[in-house]
């Protein structure tokens, strides 16, 4: 698939919002990408989960690897289609949340991908953080991470940000416009934060509202 293919298929399934809204990094923007808004659609995400598997096709993909919650659809996929590819078995297992801002590799997973070559895979990135842990959680866990390819890089995220894997794709590169909370115009104008995508509900929560 093309960029602009996935473009289009992410318009489809109404993943593209405008209003107020609040980043998981805490930055503000009127533009926000409802990259779950995808996974109720298993055919469009097992479209773009072929394309991550062919990005890495030939280079000994063992075990996908995403980052909870909605990044574990898309290894489940991925690992199905490279499986379909390479024509041997491929492992699909996630990271969980350790509740600290990292992310821990349990549920026997870890022993799973000890020794193997290991593709992660990411929906959405925009500073790199998250998905930079997992690989180093896979890596502390024994796998051979192979590289990183994530649906969508909206904040021009580097190889380096998130781990400096050998290799690093991205299907979609978007550049949306965001600031800090005390320099958000919206605010300002009195423009109500969303509250039911990104983190605007815990953003008020913190102003006492």
């Amino acid at each position: 698939m093309t960029e602009a293919e996935v473009l289009d298929l992410l318009q489809k399934v109404g993943a593209f919002r405008a209003g107020h809204f609040v980043f998981t990094s805490g930055r503000h923007s009127d533009s926000y990408i409802l990259k779950d808004a995808m996974y109720a659609y298993p055919r469009e995400t097992s479209q773009v989960c072929r394309e991550m598997a062919e990005r890495f096709k030939g280079e000994g993909v063992e075990a996908v690897i995403g980052p909870a919650i909605g990044a574990a659809i898309l290894s489940q996929w991925t690992a199905y289609h490279m499986g379909e590819i390479e024509g041997r078995d491929v492992f699909s297992v996630y990271a969980d949340k350790d509740g600290q801002g990292g992310f821990i590799i349990k549920r026997g997973y870890d022993k799973l991908i000890a020794g193997k070559k290991v593709l992660v895979v990411e929906d959405l990135t925009t500073t790199g953080g998250s998905v930079r842990k997992v690989v180093e959680a896979a890596q502390a866990a024994g796998a051979h991470v192979v590289g990183v390819v994530v649906l969508c890089n909206r904040g021009e995220v580097s190889k380096q940000a998130v781990g400096n894997p050998p290799r690093f794709e991205t299907l979609v590169h978007l550049d949306l416009d965001s600031w800090p909370a005390e320099e958000c115009d919206l605010c300002k104008g009195g423009i109500p934060v969303n509250t039911d995508v990104g983190h605007g509900a815990a953003f008020l929560s913190k102003q006492g509202k």
